[in-house]
């Protein structure tokens, strides 16, 4: 039997349905494309900073982009199969082998991801151009920056295509061609056995990965947990795992959803609750985008919150300052100098002044290599009143002239060790290790006295009340302060005003791994409702007979996607809130007590966006279905 012309034909028949996965393979080839040349466009600039930031997001929003098309093709186009059974048993009937069946497949697969990923590749590069100029606009990249002119970026694009394309059909029709002609037959219309052993042995084996490395991760190295790197990689896996075992979580989650409903109702509550539960492959396939949204959202806009919230309270227990005054910068001449402002606070009984200032301070490698990092010169005891320093071993009152304190990560832990070090001016000296500090969230830095900080200006001066103070401590050192045009603020003021959080361009860099790809999964779930609703014209027939009307059946039909987009949502929270457990329990074991933070404004904008999304085109799709009479559909 020639399988050729078969799927050919079938292709031409079935061009309604397969326009679904044809969209939905197409646009995440373009997403692709989109962000692959943005890399390769990143990456042809001049070095610097800003443009290593520039290719870490994009390379970071290309993961994630890649992530989501493959997570949203894969899942379609294997659900695209197993809406096939009929069809494919009757195949067999006819006297097809399994290979015969299984090849017909895999050729309709291979000429559709051609067509679709050819598709993509051109409108991502129609798109791209305006990605570039976008980043301009908001400071993310140069402002003359163009577009490369690279290929590999729409080869790379259209063969991972084609290859998710291929591999999501695969595994479907190794199952389909299985299936003996009777069985396909019987089973067509009601999903059984949907969780296979393949399926059971990769979602437990992603699901213990993902546990694995969350347990090393806190036991070896708990900070980091807080890269970006890890807490964007890390929910991919959970992802992955829930999406191979929703047939198994989803069924508990549309029983409890659909609990009153079912009890309220005459028969809409357990109608819903069947439909979506009998079929377990549309549910899926209709909660993946809604699955991958919002716990990406979740995960990302979550864990860019929880490190903010880990910053500012990690500098508020290390500050035991009772008031701090920031000095205008001059010259070290003028009578405003930051010297004159200490000494004149210094004047003020019952006070404990530590000016710090920040210097430049290079480490050199046993091995040679200077590693730069910035420090801060102060005064040992004065700093020792005025901060609560994380100390491991050691004491800050230690240090003087020949020490230096360093946090843990620089890997020099002995008190007493010699540090070679370079200082701002580029002399060289061996200092010992006077104290180590436990590391935190990456703001433990370096600290010497003054003679190690050639040239360095004060830009803080912290002040804590000592036992002599009264009430009128505190009006004395603003009044102490005032010739110098210099406010002394409480601790909880400078605190506010300084605080760490998130900055413009983080939010940007979110912003930008998250927007194409929350673009791209709500076409997708559009897309797949459409197609899923679509497909059953003879079950909604079969419902008008028995007497339901039109309305009713809409009514049904939008109430199972809301259903779904339901169970989805909560499956992704579900991710989100194990990526933002993990990142707090890191939290805890480097000694900082942040709150959580939980994007909840994020999470209820996405989820709302996906019920409005969802709602709508269910109603249209079910109203498109039932436009012919209940009788000739149910006959086809």
């Amino acid at each position: 039997m020639r399988m050729l012309p078969i799927a050919l034909k079938s292709l031409r028949a079935r061009w309604v349905s397969l326009i679904g996965a044809f969209t939905a393979l197409a646009l995440g080839v373009a997403m692709m494309t989109v962000m692959l040349l943005g890399l390769a466009t990143a990456m042809a600039l001049p070095g610097g900073e800003a443009v290593v930031s520039l290719v870490a997001a994009l390379g970071t929003a290309g993961g994630v982009s890649a992530f989501v098309s493959a997570f949203v093709v894969a899942s379609t186009f294997s659900y695209v199969v197993a809406q096939r059974r009929r069809e494919l048993g009757l195949l067999r009937l006819a006297g097809a082998t399994r290979a015969q069946v299984r090849r017909t497949v895999l050729a309709e697969a291979l000429v559709l991801g051609i067509a679709a990923s050819a598709t993509g590749c051109a409108l991502g590069r129609l798109a791209a151009p305006r990605m570039v100029r976008r980043l301009a606009d908001v400071g993310m990249a140069p402002p003359d920056i163009t577009l490369g002119q690279q290929n590999w970026p729409l080869h790379a694009a259209f063969w991972t295509g084609l290859l998710v394309a291929l591999s999501g059909v695969a595994v479907a029709a190794r199952r389909a061609g299985r299936l003996g002609p009777l069985d396909a037959l019987r089973t067509a219309d009601l999903d059984a056995g949907v969780m296979t052993a393949g399926r059971w042995f990769w979602g437990l084996g992603l699901l213990l990965t993902a546990a694995a490395l969350t347990v090393t991760a806190l036991v070896t190295d708990p900070a980091d947990l807080l890269h970006r790197k890890t807490y964007t990689v890390q929910p991919m896996v959970l992802i992955s795992a829930c999406g191979l075992l929703s047939p198994v979580l989803a069924r508990p989650l549309l029983r409890a959803f659909t609990w009153l409903p079912a009890r309220w109702t005459s028969y809409a509550g357990r109608l819903v609750r069947g439909c979506a539960s009998a079929a377990l492959r549309r549910t899926g396939a209709v909660a993946a985008p809604v699955l991958v949204s919002v716990a990406l959202t979740g995960s990302l806009a979550g864990a860019l919150e929880t490190v903010s919230a880990a910053r500012t309270a990690e500098a508020r227990s290390r500050t035991a300052a009772d008031f701090v005054a920031v000095p205008h910068t001059s010259s070290p001449d003028a009578p405003s100098s930051p010297d004159a402002l200490a000494a004149a606070l210094r004047a003020v009984p019952g006070v404990i002044v530590s000016p710090t200032a920040p210097t430049e301070l290079s480490l050199i490698e046993p091995d040679g290599t200077v590693v730069r990092s910035e420090a801060r010169t102060a005064d040992p005891a004065a700093l020792a009143t005025t901060a609560r320093l994380p100390v491991l071993k050691g004491s800050v009152s230690a240090l003087d002239d020949d020490g230096i304190v360093l946090p843990e990560e620089w890997g020099r832990t002995t008190i007493g060790a010699p540090v070679r070090v370079v200082r701002a001016d580029g002399s060289r000296a061996t200092l010992r290790v006077a104290a180590v500090l436990r590391d935190g969230l990456g703001d433990n830095g370096l600290y010497v006295t003054a003679r190690n900080g050639p040239g360095a200006r004060v830009d803080r001066i912290e002040i804590r009340l000592a036992a002599a103070a009264d009430a009128t401590t505190p009006d004395l050192l603003r009044a102490a302060a005032r010739p110098f045009g210099t406010t002394v603020a409480t601790r909880e003021e400078w605190l506010a005003a300084t605080a760490p959080a998130a900055s413009r361009i983080a939010w940007l860099r979110t912003v930008l791994v998250l927007g194409l790809a929350l673009t791209y999964t709500g076409i997708a779930l559009a897309n797949t409702l459409v197609m899923a609703t679509a497909d059953r014209r003879r079950e909604l027939a079969l419902l008008r007979l028995a007497g339901a009307t039109r309305a009713q059946v809409i009514r049904l039909v939008t109430t199972e996607s809301v259903l779904v987009v339901a169970v989805g949502a909560v499956l992704g929270c579900a991710v989100a809130a194990i990526q933002l457990g993990t990142m707090h329990a890191a939290l805890a074991l480097l000694g900082v007590d942040a709150p959580l933070a939980v994007p909840w404004r994020p999470l209820g904008l996405v989820t709302g966006a996906c019920v409005l999304i969802a709602a709508p085109c269910a109603a249209l799709a079910a109203a498109w279905a039932l436009r012919r009479r209940p009788v000739t559909a149910a006959a086809r």
